[in-house]
């Protein structure tokens, strides 16, 4: 070796063997290490369950007329690990229509959702919510009533692919 040839690098296996030295292995590490060079490759680490309700969420954020953001959630909360989420996990956006279309169709299921929805607007604003009495005109500063609720929920169908 002269003067002028550049330094050798240690061999591969060296540089490997030093590592591992200073590093403490995870149980994760150890199971990516089973599962071979690759195992995730194209693959993501976000369940299929998981981005499908992701995507109904960024729809929900970026379609729904909804200021406080309870009905979003209220709506989130309910496809999150549903059946009919589960079924449609590929087309998560025909899993939220059909959702709507059967709560816009049922007065009962309507009514329920305006309560949920109330309840979290309380607990969003940290005020007492404003619920809907049978025979009693609606509360004015009440954002979530029966009314204004379907009427959001038919301005989602208008947006949304058929379920």
């Amino acid at each position: 070796m002269t003067d002028q040839d550049p330094p050798q690098a240690p061999p591969e296996g060296e540089i490997e063997s030093e590592i591992r030295k200073t590093r403490k292995f995870t149980p994760q590490d150890v199971l990516a290490k089973l599962a071979g060079p690759g195992a995730m490759k194209g693959a993501s680490p976000v369940s299929r369950q998981q981005q499908a309700e992701i995507e109904i969420g960024s729809w929900l954020g970026n379609n729904l007329s909804d200021v406080t953001g309870a009905l979003k959630t209220v709506l989130q909360r309910h496809l999150k690990g549903s059946r009919q989420l589960l079924e449609n996990v590929d087309r998560p956006l025909a899993a939220l229509s059909r959702h709507c279309e059967r709560i816009a169709a049922s007065d009962t299921l309507l009514a329920e959702l305006v309560r949920e929805a109330d309840v979290e607007w309380g607990r969003l604003m940290d005020e007492r919510p404003h619920f809907t009495r049978p025979g009693v005109a609606p509360d004015p500063d009440d954002p979530y009533t029966e009314q204004s609720v379907r009427a959001m929920l038919q301005e989602m169908l208008s947006k949304l692919p058929p379920g």
